[in-house]
């Protein structure tokens, strides 16, 4: 267990202070995985922006917020060194690196996240056509929520440079999001995210 449990509100939401805990704790993680910049951080103002043009509740924002400062700490808590290695994962290596979000989920309900940011975490690798992980939901079994942080998550991370490789050019992410666009990720939310200025790029 790598979380200490902190205060929150009695309806199960995210306080002022469990946010910036939570911050914290995904600086963490981010140093742990070698990113140059504030991954969790500048995810967190992606999924903001996109949440805002679905209209959705200012509690949902609060919960998908919280997920995605959170949703690397599974990673943290196996502090696997293979994580920052350049070379392709073997098929063990694979299998090992799939548990990180039900870990994650587990950390994030040590720490005080809501439920519902608890299980943002565990869906956050699920692909819109039921291929991803761990409970292979498909379309919109998985919450429109966990849709908008896988998608954001991958934007920010092909965008950020990393030890092992350098960061893609705004196009060439865009050009990805487009090409799994109803594979990997949900549609809706694709264009949502392009339809956004361009001021998530370091």
């Amino acid at each position: 267990m790598i979380l200490t449990r902190f205060e929150s509100t009695s309806d199960g939401r995210a306080t002022q202070a469990v946010e910036e805990a939570f911050a914290r704790l995904a600086s963490a993680a981010d140093e742990f995985e070698a990113y140059a910049h504030p991954h969790a951080l500048r995810l967190a103002s992606l999924t903001d922006e996109i949440a805002r043009s679905f209209d959705l509740a200012s509690e949902d924002i609060s919960s998908l917020r919280i997920a995605a400062l959170a949703h690397d700490l599974g990673e943290l808590a196996m502090k696997r060194s293979y994580i920052k290695r350049a070379d392709a994962l073997t098929e063990a290596e694979r299998i090992d690196l799939a548990r990180h979000p039900v870990i994650g989920e587990q950390e994030a309900a040590r720490a005080g996240a809501d439920r519902a940011a608890q299980l943002l975490v565990r869906w956050h690798h699920e692909w819109w056509n039921g291929t991803g992980y761990p409970d292979a939901l498909r379309g919109e079994q998985n919450p429109l929520m966990a849709r908008i942080l896988h998608a954001a998550d991958a934007y920010v991370a092909l965008t950020a440079e990393r030890p092992f490789r350098p960061a893609r050019s705004e196009e060439e992410t865009r050009q990805h999001l487009v090409e799994y666009s109803g594979i990997e990720f949900d549609p809706r939310v694709v264009r949502a995210l392009l339809a956004l200025p361009c001021r998530h790029r370091l």
